[in-house]
């Protein structure tokens, strides 16, 4: 009950890679790099496992990016062809890649660090891979002509993967899709169905990752303009709890999105963003206990897994640390008082 988690990535270290960056360039190549990578993941778990924290991840410390460290992987994808492209329905404008012709995955792009991730702990572990559409919202195309039938090629591809990651020990599969929050119309015309896809003969658990993105000023200054209530989930849960996975992970804490809003998740396990990615706060576990029980008017404990918002890489290594810590305390306070 209440078992927490978290929701993304976590800062990479300062002899990794520069902190605090999105796309940082790593500090090392070569077989050094994944020795370095490795152990910012025992680092990143020991931390987790010290702290309470009952479904671990390897905080993503082993790619720069969250989509791209996929696609880099991926064949048919030009790197060297870039196209200026307005990512979330233009909320910032980013120089990415080129798909230009089918894509596929000739080896399998995270098993490695999947199973080294696998032997270094005995609890239960999360692994996040980026969604279908949030994939397509973060590459040009210049093959597919549609977004839905790139998606749908992108869906197949996870697919493999997953099952290879499934096969290593994973327990929960994580499909990151912010752009859900955007392109709602989309989401309900073929976004679950690329999901669908994606997670096809899955048998631990799956969930799906919908935020407000990362906390970098494109995105505070969009949350800015969204009014006292953030009511874009009320257009998208219904379809998502019609559909085929298991639990859907929110942003809640420090937000306006109203908690109301669960109640439209009734079939569903729900992740509850507990502490908010921000760089000059570390929330108190009466706070996440605070965001918690506000949550459980409107869902069981039994269904309630609280996390973090979003991937915490752009924040300090050590307010990101402080709010594992409050997170995992604040989740004991609740289930000690039940």
């Amino acid at each position: 009950m209440l078992d927490t988690t978290l929701a993304g990535s976590l800062p990479k270290p300062d002899w990794l890679a520069e902190p605090e960056k999105l796309w940082a360039p790593w500090r090392f190549e070569g077989e050094e790099l994944v020795k370095a990578q490795e152990r910012a993941a025992v680092e990143w778990i020991q931390h987790q496992e010290d702290a309470g924290i009952d479904i671990v991840t390897n905080g993503e410390v082993f790619r720069a990016h969250f989509v791209h460290g996929f696609l880099e992987h991926i064949s048919g994808i030009d790197w060297n062809k870039k196209t200026a492209m307005g990512i979330r329905d233009n909320r910032y404008t980013v120089q990415v890649p080129t798909v230009t012709g089918p894509v596929s995955r000739p080896n399998p792009v995270h098993l490695d660090e999947v199973r080294f991730t696998r032997a270094q702990t005995g609890h239960k572990l999360k692994f996040t891979l980026p969604g279908p559409m949030t994939i397509c919202d973060t590459i040009a195309d210049d093959h597919y002509g549609r977004r839905a039938d790139m998606a749908m090629a992108f869906a197949d591809i996870l697919n493999a993967e997953a099952r290879e990651l499934e096969a290593a020990g994973v327990d929960v599969i994580q499909f990151d899709e912010p752009a859900f929050n955007v392109f709602m119309k989309d989401v309900k015309d073929w976004g679950i169905d690329a999901l669908h896809r994606a997670r096809e003969g899955l048998t631990c658990k799956t969930a799906v990752h919908i935020c407000y993105g990362y906390g970098i000023d494109e995105n505070l200054r969009w949350k800015d303009t969204l009014g006292s209530e953030w009511r874009q989930y009320e257009e998208i849960f219904p379809a998502l709890n019609a559909s085929r996975i298991d639990q859907v992970s929110l942003e809640c804490a420090d937000s306006r999105v109203p908690l109301s809003l669960m109640g439209l998740l009734k079939d569903k396990d729900l992740m509850v963003g507990s502490v908010a990615v921000t760089a000059d706060k570390v929330e108190t576990p009466e706070e996440v206990a605070a965001t918690i029980r506000a949550a459980m008017t409107y869902v069981a404990p039994e269904r309630l897994y609280p996390c973090s918002n979003c991937g915490m890489v752009p924040i300090p290594y050590d307010v990101a640390l402080g709010k594992v810590k409050s997170l995992a305390a604040g989740a004991a306070l609740v289930r000690d008082s039940l």
